[in-house]
């Protein structure tokens, strides 16, 4: 049963990661037909943004009144939904309105499934798990690419995303007894769950909260900024031609996904701390690379590096967390992580873009490297509050 209910929160984690890409790989042909500037696809990702962040600090209560199956569900539901109504959207203004739910079922879902696979999973689960999303992220845009090529149009490939993942909220909805039964968890763990949800300044005040905040911020602002950035940097400053630009752009992506399913066997000899510290050197070597004028091989060679560095951080963060501050508090803690990895998607891209558009965007490498350096600061002080509190 503890299998079957494996798998049903890999298919989940697939789930997650459909969505995430196809208005990226929509927009060109939606802005057009809508007749509003290309730059509008800005206002519907604050949209969902905000909403993910807000709904990732409700997660702690959500999770509480309904379980971490029941807003499985509800989120996944709310998602299916938003994407059918965005395939029958006819203005952008429709559009805004069902990033609302998109919004608020991406947060919350995301949160929950985080803690529970945190709290009753072996590390290696966790690092396949997210594995498991940028293998979704990568096929939606091939499923909407194949919709826009059929001529069959943007609308169908929302249209199928959303039908996918209303048949993946009947499989959590018939899964739902599995997800009562505790696997991995002791009776301590069962029984350690304050009687209240724990209000923002109560998460502040727990040593070490602000630290894995900061780190957290940092790596999703790292991550984001070098998807977002990346192309126009061997475009502009290192000469590399658009279209060989875009594909090889796709080597981050690449080296996050295989990265992540090779961690799954790293976490058999090594702790999260020493995968965080191991993903922060590898993210140095990349950044390097682009710094070093040894020729275009060398360059993207750091891309593929970056990547490779980014796979194990974002999960044996999460993986710790229950360890670091208790698992009576990890759901909440988590749910701030979430928000704060949000802002970070939210602010840190558009920053750099502000200060290269006024400077030169060979900065690209060390502004990556300002954040990187200020994540790996932020995790050692991390370390020695929790040991600390420990």
């Amino acid at each position: 049963m503890i299998h079957l209910l494996l798998a049903v929160i890999y298919v989940s984690f697939i789930s997650l990661g459909l969505p995430d890409s196809l208005l990226g790989a929509a927009w060109p042909s939606i802005y057009q037909g809508f007749g509003v500037p290309v730059s509008y696809s800005g206002v519907i990702f604050c949209i969902i943004s905000v909403g993910t962040v807000f709904s990732s600090l409700q997660s702690d209560r959500m999770t509480r009144r309904f379980g971490a199956g029941g807003v499985t569900a509800i989120s996944v539901a709310m998602t299916a939904a938003a994407l059918f109504g965005f395939s029958v959207s006819s203005s952008f203004w429709a559009m805004c309105l069902w990033a609302i739910p998109y919004g608020f079922g991406a947060g919350s879902v995301d949160a929950a499934l985080n803690n529970y696979v945190a709290l009753h999973f072996a590390s290696r689960h966790m690092s396949w798990l997210h594995c498991m999303w940028g293998i979704g992220a990568s096929v939606g845009p091939y499923i909407m690419g194949a919709a826009l090529s059929s001529r069959a149009g943007w609308q169908t490939g929302y249209r199928v995303i959303s039908v996918m993942q209303m048949v993946l909220t009947i499989i959590i909805l018939l899964s739902l007894p599995l997800w009562k039964t505790k696997p991995g968890a002791n009776a301590e763990e069962r029984e350690a769950v304050p009687a209240e949800v724990l209000t923002l300044k109560q998460i502040f005040r727990i040593s070490g909260v602000k630290e894995v905040l900061v780190t957290f911020f940092c790596y999703c602002s790292l991550e984001q900024t070098t998807s977002l950035w990346a192309s126009s940097y061997l475009v502009l400053n290192r000469g590399i031609a658009p279209e060989t630009a875009a594909g090889f752009a796709s080597l981050f992506f690449v080296g996050i996904t295989v990265g992540r399913a090779l961690c799954g066997f790293l976490t058999l000899k090594f702790d999260d701390t020493q995968m965080v510290r191991m993903g922060q050197g590898i993210i140095a070597i990349g950044i390097a690379a682009f710094l070093l004028p040894l020729g275009e091989a060398v360059t993207l060679a750091g891309l593929l590096l970056v990547g490779l560095g980014c796979a194990p951080i974002y999960p044996s963060i999460i993986h710790a967390t229950p360890g670091r501050f208790g698992a009576d508090r990890s759901q909440a803690i988590i749910g701030v992580q979430m928000a704060s990895a949000y802002i970070g998607n939210c602010l840190m891209p558009p920053l750099f873009g502000v200060i290269a558009n006024h400077t030169t965007i060979a900065i690209f490498p060390y502004y990556l490297l300002v954040i990187l350096i200020l994540m790996g600061y932020m995790h050692e002080a991390l370390q020695k509050k929790t040991k600390a509190a420990q």
